[in-house]
């Protein structure tokens, strides 16, 4: 399991020069309970730990090691979602945006 603000870390770098994404989203890591929130800031995106599901936009529900998979480019978001490694609650336009944005291509 990938400690979560390791995660956030690699999450920051990937979205860095992102202004705006003008949606809440929630990372749900499914082995460790945990949150992670990616939203509009007064200085830009932000990426935060914790935050409710209450009021996402979308809530993105998969595990570290898998979230750290996407973000390495070593899965697919396409295919973590058609094989359920990925679970969608909420807008899955919005949920495609964001995983394309932290896919990693290196």
């Amino acid at each position: 399991m990938v400690a979560t603000e390791e995660l956030i870390d690699a999450i920051r770098a990937r979205i860095g020069g992102v202004d705006r994404i003008g949606y809440r989203i929630v990372v749900a890591l499914s082995d460790s309970g945990e949150t992670i929130t990616i939203d509009d800031g007064a200085d830009g995106v932000g990426v935060t730990a914790g935050g409710g599901e209450d009021g996402a936009d979308t809530v993105v529900r998969l595990s570290s090691d898998n979230l750290q998979k996407l973000i390495a480019g070593r899965l697919n978001p396409l295919i973590a979602y058609s094989t359920g490694r990925l679970k969608v609650e909420g807008s899955q336009g919005v949920a495609l945006k964001i995983a394309a944005l932290l896919q990693g291509d290196d």
